[in-house]
């Protein structure tokens, strides 16, 4: 569905792109991470056609990035943006129209998206009387109703309690099982490794790791077990580092001296720790 060729993108002195590529299949959903001022945004602004890369393309469905795709992406930005004085419905309404939906069809996606979410009785509330995380909710609405190719969500997790955070991952499964691409750009690695099969991590502007979720955890592994072991009338769950070198059956057998071994796993490193450690590298 995209791809990015050898992207470059310069603000004055900054270069704040630097060969980028990447390449996203239709279907997927992509995690695209990196510290704050990597170089995130930027890349999500040349994908929506916002900004123009000074070299290299942004191909969608095989065709140049233009404005006139828009109505084929959804793009919920770090920064949230409604007009507070707009009611609820009017608002959702109003954003769905612009994208392309008649009255008609923006009235019903409007009412439908209300009734799931279960915030009906807040349709004629005005943004300004909304929680944050209502009001977040609203803006989740206004970038997908009208159903993209592509959705782009930027912290889309910010704000939510726990209970509505496992709502909206729901709700992003859903729509990718119904076939929308998305990209996921968050610090939050716990739902990079629910959601996503693949991602680039950016930093500096470049690339520094590319690649599917699973191998990237297999290939940053430390030989690091969990051994759940019974002492006497005593159960223990140990974290066991394996000795380079040492073979599994040696590695077993000095394990087995701690007591009975009830259950063994290697732990591999969560996506957090990969993440501080390659920028931490870098």
């Amino acid at each position: 569905m995209l791809e990015i060729r050898d992207v470059n993108k310069w603000f004055e002195k900054k270069h704040a792109l630097a060969d980028v590529s990447l390449t996203i299949a239709d279907g997927s959903v992509y995690g695209l991470l990196g510290p704050n001022g990597a170089g995130k945004t930027t890349l999500i602004r040349i994908i929506t056609g916002i900004t123009m890369p000074d070299s290299g393309q942004a191909l969608l469905n095989g065709k140049p990035v233009s404005l006139d795709m828009a109505r084929h992406i959804g793009y919920l930005p770090e920064e949230r943006g409604l007009y507070k004085k707009m009611r609820v419905s009017e608002q959702i309404q109003y954003f769905a129209r612009l994208r392309g939906m008649t009255a008609s069809e923006a009235k019903q996606q409007t009412d439908w998206w209300l009734k799931r979410f279960d915030i009906e009785s807040w349709k004629n509330k005005r943004i300004e009387e909304l929680s944050k995380g209502m009001a977040q909710k609203v803006q989740f609405i206004t970038t997908v109703i009208h159903r993209p190719q592509l959705l782009i969500l930027d912290e889309p997790f910010s704000g939510f309690d726990p209970v509505n955070s496992l709502q909206i991952q729901k709700e992003i499964l859903r729509l990718n099982s119904e076939g929308t691409t998305i990209i996921l750009s968050t610090h939050d690695m716990e739902s990079v490794e629910t959601l996503c099969k693949q991602i680039s991590l950016i930093n500096q502007g470049r690339i520094v790791l590319q690649g599917e979720v699973q191998e990237i955890r297999q290939r940053y592994r430390d030989n690091l077990f969990e051994v759940k072991i019974k002492k006497a009338d005593d159960t223990e769950t140990l974290l066991i580092k394996k000795a380079e070198g040492e073979s599994n059956n040696d590695f077993l057998q000095r394990i087995a001296k701690e007591g009975e071994v009830l259950e063994f796993r290697e732990k591999l490193p969560s996506m957090n720790d990969i993440f501080i450690k390659t920028v931490g590298n870098e």
